[in-house]
């Protein structure tokens, strides 16, 4: 007969855990990002396989020489930059200078994480501060697209990803517009089908929208994402496109075009629902998705730059503690007016 406690345990909640932890969700993450990043690397060949490699490889060295340094017990096991790394080398272009990319992943991670303190305290998405410290310093590289499959691309590496530090890259192939470049400044707009299947260029892991979507619902099914963020960017963004496209069906694309190209796919589902930069409540994710799918499309449509994904997610970061605030549930057995 077991034995009766003499002590009663008095604890905070939650008290039913089903052992789901931070390690565990980010390891099915990691596992939902594979077959994009398996995809990207045959799409682009070689040079995009050195890129993630390196990208990777950058960010958990940094987190682990930062935490070692500062005498902090190293968090590489918890998978969580691994995913930072994985995500940051598939918003880059294919052909990027290696040197680039380690400079961007170790300005990410140390600045990004590491200085709001560390794992759970990052205000915005390491990644994406990564790519915007590389899009202000080196513009001329990052808008450097390739197209896919193209013959020979695991034969040989691409001469500019093996470029000397801060050397003039020399590129093998010429330069190939995004479809999202090709809606803004030339007014045409790619089907579709190409659109979904991932035959566009681009960033390495950004083209083939299904794959990406087959990862979210994943994880959504593990309970390991939260729905309404994904949900609300691609609905305001289809809705706002919609109605565009009814008024000038000529300048403006429509909603398959605006939600499956450039990074909307992959911005909406692995980096805008970033557990730490996002809104803890449901209506403030609803809220939060709604104004990134707003400002993709502000800036998309009459920004200076033909994608805003990136820099939409970034301002929302910023927003969604304020959210959180203005959102608040109310406490039980309190009025609407209490505090």
């Amino acid at each position: 007969m077991a034995r009766l406690s003499k002590y009663l345990e008095i604890g905070s909640s939650p008290h039913v855990t089903d052992g789901t932890s931070t390690d565990v969700i980010m390891l099915n993450v990691f596992l939902a990002l594979l077959p994009v990043t398996a995809f990207a690397i045959y799409a682009f060949g070689s040079g995009a396989a050195l890129v993630i490699m390196v990208a990777t490889v950058s960010c958990v060295l940094t987190e682990h020489w930062l935490c070692r340094w500062t005498g902090k017990p190293s968090t590489i096991g918890d998978w969580s930059v691994a995913i930072t790394g994985l995500l940051y080398g598939l918003i880059l272009p294919p052909d990027l200078p290696l040197w680039m990319v380690f400079v961007g992943g170790v300005f990410g991670v140390a600045v990004a994480k590491f200085l709001f303190g560390g794992l759970g305290m990052n205000a915005f998405n390491a990644a994406l501060v990564g790519r915007a410290f590389l899009q202000a310093a080196f513009p001329q590289p990052m808008t450097h697209w390739q197209m896919p499959f193209a013959e020979g691309r695991f034969e040989h590496i691409p001469t500019s990803v093996l470029a000397m530090p801060f050397w003039e890259p020399t590129y093998d192939a010429v330069t190939t517009a995004t479809p999202l470049a090709l809606m803004k400044f030339e007014g045409q707009f790619a089907a579709g089908r190409e659109l979904m299947a991932g035959l566009t260029s681009g960033s390495v892991g950004e083209t083939c929208g299904v794959l990406i979507l087959l990862g979210g619902i994943y994880l959504v099914a593990r309970k390991m994402m939260n729905w309404r963020i994904p949900a609300s960017i691609f609905l305001t963004v289809a809705a706002m496109t919609w109605a565009f496209q009814l008024y000038d069906p000529v300048t403006y694309p429509g909603p398959v075009f605006m939600l499956f190209s450039g990074g909307l796919m992959l911005g909406a589902v692995f980096m805008a629902t970033d557990m730490v930069a996002s809104p803890i409540t449901n209506a403030g994710c609803w809220l939060y998705g709604m104004l990134i799918g707003l400002l993709v499309v502000v800036i998309r449509f009459w920004g200076g730059m033909p994608e805003g994904v990136m820099y939409a997610i970034l301002l929302a970061n910023a927003v969604s503690p304020h959210i959180d605030r203005l959102i608040q549930p109310r406490v039980f057995g309190t009025g609407r007016g209490s505090r």
